[in-house]
Formats: C-alpha cells, structure tokens, sequence
C-alpha cells in the first residue's frame, strides 16, 4: 500500500478489490461527498493560521534550509523532518473542535 499525507493508502493492484470499506473509508467518503470534508479543511486552515502553527512550521522550514543551504534542500527532506513536528504542535483545542465537528457530522447523518 502506498500512502501520502493527503489521501488515504492508495490499495496496491494485487490487493482484493471486492472487500469491504472500512468504517473509516465509510466516514471519509459521506464526508467527502456531503462537502464537509472541504468545509473541516479549511476550519483547520484557518485554526492554524490564526494561533501561529502555520508562521511556526515557516520559521523550522527556513531554519532547516538555512542549516543545510538552499541548495541541498528537496521538498521530501522537508516533509520528512517537518511533519513529525508539525503534527505534534497542533494544538489540542483545535484538534478537539475538530473532533466535535466530526463527531457532529456523523450523530447527523447517521439520524438519515
């Protein structure tokens, strides 16, 4: 399976094409289709923006291309070193609205 920050693992050709989706394919597709998913996104985005993360993760990928210089930098080294600390730095109140939003979405499409 191969996997990317953005989307789910995408299945390998050998894999079984008829199994079942998982409950959270079954959850990533009502909210991709209804346009919640777009709608989170953008929350986040906007979270994120507004306590400092983004100008955060900013100043570490500078600082990482300053201390290796420029030219010696690939987008994927950046990825690789970043992500662990980004992901880490969210802060939880945004992760919980988050959470409630999901959690919101779901108790009003399962009442459907």
């Amino acid at each position: 399976m191969r996997s990317s920050i953005n989307r789910p693992p995408t299945p390998a050709a050998d894999e079984e094409r008829d199994k079942e989706p998982s409950l959270e394919e079954v959850i990533n597709i009502k909210l991709v289709e209804s346009g919640e998913k777009e709608k989170l996104m953008e929350l986040l985005r906007e979270r994120l923006v507004e306590c400092g993360w983004r100008d955060e993760m900013k100043a570490l990928c500078r600082a990482y291309a300053r201390k290796k210089g420029r030219n010696n930098v690939t987008v994927d080294d950046l990825i690789h070193v970043i992500t662990p600390k980004g992901r880490a730095s969210v802060p939880d109140s945004v992760k919980a609205e988050l959470l409630q939003r999901i959690r919101n979405f779901l108790m009003s499409t399962s009442l459907r």
